[in-house]
């Protein structure tokens, strides 16, 4: 008896799933024919559920998640290949990338500028990307040269994280107030909480805990009437905010 209900149940399910999902109406009649039914849903889950996984942003990120966790330094290997057969910017750009995610900072700062000769002397992404590995190194001040150099000789260059770097190494420098001034221009435009999160936190440790509340509320606020992926994407920042006030 247990396992008819469970079979009717999970049956229940799949016609469901066919109804809802505006599926050919078809399947409903093959899931419930008597004697039938696993048959049934193995056809429905081989045509209809699983080419929607195997399609699926979310199922292959949950792959290569999977991959990442089986052989972390798979991607690093490939890179490095990568470099030693070719050589170009591209490829040692996604080198110098994996080697920051890997906490190899040194052999980041190298890789890039290796790439920042010839023709990509001052690309913009790539003196971005060497002051990135320079600040995760721990040095604010070389990360601050690189992205004062950056604005100078790319004067039309914009980005968002660049900007929120260079607010970043500012403070860890200790010109606060300069730092205090970039993210004060920074953080209502910011796409993401971190920028005005770090703004209240710095505003804080200068003993500013009213200005500091104000901006956390403000970013609260305007995060209750944003979309729900934005408040799923953001809820490190939203929770640090939430703790300002």
């Amino acid at each position: 008896m247990a396992y008819l209900i469970i079979s009717l149940l999970i049956q229940a399910a799949f016609i469901i799933h066919v109804i809802k999902t505006g599926r050919n109406q078809l399947w409903i009649w093959v899931l419930i024919i008597p004697g039938l039914a696993l048959a049934g849903i193995l056809a429905y889950v081989v045509v209809e559920i699983l080419p929607e996984l195997i399609r699926s942003p979310a199922a292959r990120r949950t792959a290569r998640g999977l991959r990442q966790a089986m052989d972390p330094q798979a991607n690093l290997r490939r890179y490095a290949s990568d470099v030693q057969a070719g050589g170009n910017v591209a490829s040692r750009q996604r080198y110098a990338e994996e080697l920051i995610r890997h906490e190899r900072y040194e052999e980041a700062i190298a890789q890039y500028r290796e790439a920042l000769t010839g023709l990509y002397e001052h690309d913009p992404n790539l003196m971005l990307g060497l002051a990135q590995a320079q600040f995760a190194k721990g040095d604010a001040s070389g990360a601050r040269a690189t992205l004062d150099d950056l604005i100078h000789l790319n004067p039309d260059f914009r980005s968002p994280a660049g900007h929120l770097l260079y607010a970043r190494a500012l403070a860890a420098e200790g010109n606060v107030k300069k730092a205090l001034e970039e993210y004060r221009v920074l953080a209502p435009s910011y796409p993401g909480a971190e920028a005005a999160v770090r703004y209240a936190q710095l505003l804080e440790a200068q003993g500013e805990r009213a200005e500091a509340q104000r901006v956390a509320r403000e970013l609260l606020e305007q995060a209750r009437i944003a979309p729900g992926h934005y408040r799923r994407a953001q809820r490190p920042w939203l929770e640090a905010a939430q703790r300002l006030l």
